[in-house]
């Protein structure tokens, strides 16, 4: 199940579980679509792979699995372009 991570790890937005723009990577690193297309040009810095849009976990589903609450922000995110 995914860890539904709240921020951007480059730019530190609020990502809720309903955001339309959270991107994740293979592993779960976690981006806003701005970040992932201006600063990191479609590649994680964190494992070298690309991004698809985060999926929308179901209300339901978020009740009984909710989102991580554990913010990650890298400090070393490329500046914007």
């Amino acid at each position: 199940m995914l860890e539904l991570r709240p921020n951007c790890e480059c730019c530190d937005k609020d990502l809720p579980p309903t955001a339309r723009d959270a991107m994740i990577c293979i592993f779960e690193c976690t981006f806003c679509r701005e970040c992932v297309e201006t600063r990191l040009r479609g590649v994680c810095p964190n494992c070298g792979g690309g991004f698809t849009p985060r999926p929308i976990r179901p209300p339901d589903a978020l009740h009984r699995h909710p989102a991580s609450t554990v913010r990650v922000v890298a400090h070393d995110c490329p500046p914007r372009v």
